[in-house]
């Protein structure tokens, strides 16, 4: 067994808010002074950004096992890992180039996309070979913490240099070019945090308390595979954002509103906390704050949580649930795509690509559906419903829009000066808690495009009927990651 030294800052930061909330043992890593890297040529770029993408799923991420994993089991995830960052690093690399130079020339722009060369020349070395022994994967876990505290401010920074740029380039460029790469972005973090978590979450490096078996059975008994939580509880997220939200509207108004759940409070699901904290607090933000505003405190917020079927085909026959404002219909929502996933590319591509692209994926589709997980897939429905007035008519095409584009010079020079975690993505808002980060997207319009990717990234989605002069409801489809058996429990 290798002896372990204190977990270097970076990783610290990176996974510390997740991780005290996980009851298993923290796995050290030794400290290195600097990572190896391998210069980034024009060649390797293009040779990676050639590799076709293809879409991730919540069963890609729980193949390796259970917690604690064995050595053999790491060294899979690690490898697994690595198979698919570089490529993805390098399609987002092709997709900055191909803004307009002017708009990459901007220093937040330029910054960004010296970033992803960065995370690029840290994974090259490690991409010549096989991870074969526990002080290679130690080192690579290292890697993968560089990578994700590297990026955990892109969407802060990508916002101020798109506001300095926008006469340069037309907001429907920008929103095409953010969704896009943001939802990539969701991807590429998940993948680098997955394996980190496994890491610490496992024994073979591991220095474990006085009773090493004692501390295995504390780590078997937890619910988690890495990131992902098996039995997660919707109704817990949904009280702690409440109490979140609730704060905020105390501050700001001196009064919050209620909140009742109803219809199947107690059910549990696998999937990932962290992208639900975030899409939930962005819902009950907007539910909160239309209610305040409207002066109907007094009237609950109601938020039902409805087990889907376990058959995807029924939630594609016309079932209850509205088709997503933001799908083109069930055949979207019951599927994982590359579009939903930033892997298209549309944004780095002309219109003519973009129709012959179209012609191939509707050949695949023909042959071949892209199921989420598995046939069989458990997962939740979520409405919430407010007495908030409505969306009013002329703004309700424009929910799903990146509406920063409409600020003023003014505008321009307060972004990033703030510290609202609730602004931020749900990635750094677990990463770096209250005042670190010390950037926001508070009032940006980032929050309900943004909750749509995190909803549509693994085959669910977002609805939104609103009955103008009375409420809201929003209903939000989380698929699961189905039964995850005793068959995926790691070795000892």
């Amino acid at each position: 067994m290798l002896r372990g030294r204190p977990w270097p800052a970076a990783a610290r930061e990176a996974c510390g808010g997740r991780i005290r909330r996980i009851a298993y043992p923290i796995a050290p890593l030794p400290v290195r002074r600097h990572l190896q890297t391998k210069t980034v040529t024009d060649d390797d770029i293009a040779r990676l950004a050639a590799t076709p993408l293809h879409p991730l799923t919540l069963a890609d991420l729980v193949k390796h096992g259970r917690p604690p994993l064995s050595a053999r089991q790491l060294f899979d995830s690690a490898n697994f890992t690595l198979s698919i960052l570089p490529s993805r690093l390098a399609h987002r690399i092709q997709s900055l180039r191909n803004l307009p130079y002017i708009v990459v020339s901007n220093p937040h722009i330029s910054q960004i996309h010296s970033n992803y060369v960065h995370s690029l020349s840290t994974l090259l070395p490690w991409a010549e070979k096989r991870i074969e022994t526990l002080e290679d994967e130690i080192h690579f876990t290292e890697a993968m913490a560089d990578l994700v505290q590297t990026h955990s401010n892109t969407i802060s920074i990508l916002a101020r240099g798109f506001l300095e740029g926008r006469r340069y380039i037309s907001p429907q460029e920008v929103t095409r070019f953010l969704d896009e790469h943001l939802r990539a972005r969701i991807g590429t973090r998940l993948i680098a945090e997955q394996h980190i978590t496994l890491h610490m979450s496992s024994q073979p490096h591991n220095e474990l308390s006085d009773d090493p078996e004692t501390s295995a059975k504390r780590v078997a008994r937890s619910s988690y595979i890495g990131v992902i939580d098996t039995e997660l509880r919707p109704a817990d997220v949904i009280r702690r954002c409440e109490g979140m939200v609730g704060e905020i509207c105390e501050f700001k108004y001196g009064v919050r509103p209620r909140l009742i759940i109803n219809g199947e409070p107690n059910y549990k699901f696998a999937h990932i906390p962290m992208h639900l904290e975030y899409i939930i607090t962005e819902l009950l933000k907007n539910a909160f704050r239309a209610t305040l505003e409207r002066g109907m405190e007094r009237e609950p917020i109601e938020v039902t949580i409805a087990p889907l079927p376990e058959d995807p085909e029924l939630e594609t026959s016309g079932g209850s649930t509205p088709v997503s404002n933001s799908s083109s219909g069930s055949e979207r929502r019951s599927s994982i795509t590359n579009e939903a996933q930033g892997n298209a590319n549309r944004a780095s591509k002309t219109d003519a690509m973009l129709e012959k692209e179209q012609q191939s994926s509707a050949i695949r589709a023909a042959t071949a559906q892209i199921r989420p997980l598995k046939e069989r897939t458990p997962g939740v429905t979520i409405r919430i419903r407010d007495r908030g007035g409505g969306i009013p008519p002329n703004n309700y095409s424009r929910i799903w829009e990146y509406s920063f584009t409409t600020f003023n010079d003014d505008d321009v020079r307060t972004i990033g000066q703030g510290s609202d975690m609730h602004g931020m993505d749900a990635l750094s808002v677990i990463s770096a808690g209250a005042g670190e980060n010390g950037s926001s997207l508070a009032g940006l319009g980032y929050g309900l495009p943004l909750g749509r990717a995190y909803a549509e990234y693994f085959g669910g989605g977002i609805a939104v009927q609103s009955l103008w002069g009375w409420g809201t409801d929003v209903y939000l489809s989380l698929r699961g990651v189905g039964n995850v058996g005793q068959s995926q429990r790691g070795g000892r």
